[in-house]
């Protein structure tokens, strides 16, 4: 039988295939919480393929997924978690920063992960060996001054957060060297395991598993740091994210936990 870290690639590939081709077409549009929370006919049939790739094999492991009525907390056992199309506010605008991801972890901890950008042409895979990019290793960057770093604030932002959101930004642009936003928080950390961005950050205090699972483990297997906004090792229970080179992550966990304070 195949092993789950096969199948992960596998699944993300059917999934990721599927929206490639349906990318730059008419959609089905939907709003779920705001008017700006999208999903599509392609968020709903990516993710019916990739779970159906998963069952045929591991019938008897727990879904988590961001669609419908899959299961949203992380259990005990064997589990897959699903993002079909993390971006899809990009997807909808026909741009290329949107991601299919798949993560498989037992008893909570990651065994694999594959985080597939088809616009892009990128595949990024962790395994417990290492960290991927289009089958090459990579790694987090060696920089080491936070005023070169690039930052990045990731995962969704609300109207009620307005405040805390202009604060995050000066605080980045003073303490750091620039700041970017993708809108896709998986293709995020997968940007800062390969040396691109040298960290993301978010201070939602419940972030989603699909949105953060894969990448953190990504981040992790390259050599970087994820924890939650206290500084310790993060899970998908931790308050807040920080993903960063490991460089100079104090400084980072403190500016963010700084603007919530």
């Amino acid at each position: 039988m195949p092993s789950r870290e096969t199948i992960a690639m596998d699944a993300a590939r059917a999934g990721a295939d599927y929206a490639r081709r349906h990318f730059r077409t008419s959609l089905a549009v939907e709003r779920k919480s705001s008017k700006t929370d999208l999903v599509t006919d392609v968020d709903w049939t990516t993710q019916r393929r990739i779970v159906s790739t998963v069952e045929e094999r591991f019938p008897d492991d727990e879904i988590v997924a961001e669609e419908g009525d899959e299961r949203k907390t992380v259990p005990d056992g064997w589990a897959w978690i699903v993002d079909p199309i993390d971006g899809t506010g990009n997807f909808v605008r026909g741009m290329p920063e949107w991601v299919t991801s798949v993560a498989v972890v037992r008893e909570g901890e990651p065994e694999g992960a594959v985080n597939v950008a088809p616009a892009l042409g990128d595949t990024y895979r962790a395994t417990p060996t290492g960290a991927t990019r289009n089958g090459a290793p990579i790694s987090v960057s060696d920089r080491t001054d936070p005023e070169t770093f690039l930052v990045a604030p990731t995962l969704r932002w609300h109207a009620a957060d307005g405040a805390a959101i202009g604060t995050l930004a000066r605080t980045i642009v003073e303490r750091f060297g620039e700041l970017r936003r993708l809108g896709s928080a998986q293709l995020t950390f997968s940007l800062v395991a390969s040396g691109a961005l040298d960290a993301a950050v978010s201070f939602d205090p419940r972030p989603n598993a699909w949105d953060t699972v894969a990448g953190a483990y990504l981040v992790e297997r390259a050599g970087g740091t994820v924890t939650d906004l206290e500084g310790n090792r993060w899970t998908p229970d931790g308050r807040g994210i920080v993903a960063s080179n490991g460089e100079a992550h104090e400084t980072v966990v403190s500016a963010v936990r700084s603007v919530v304070e």
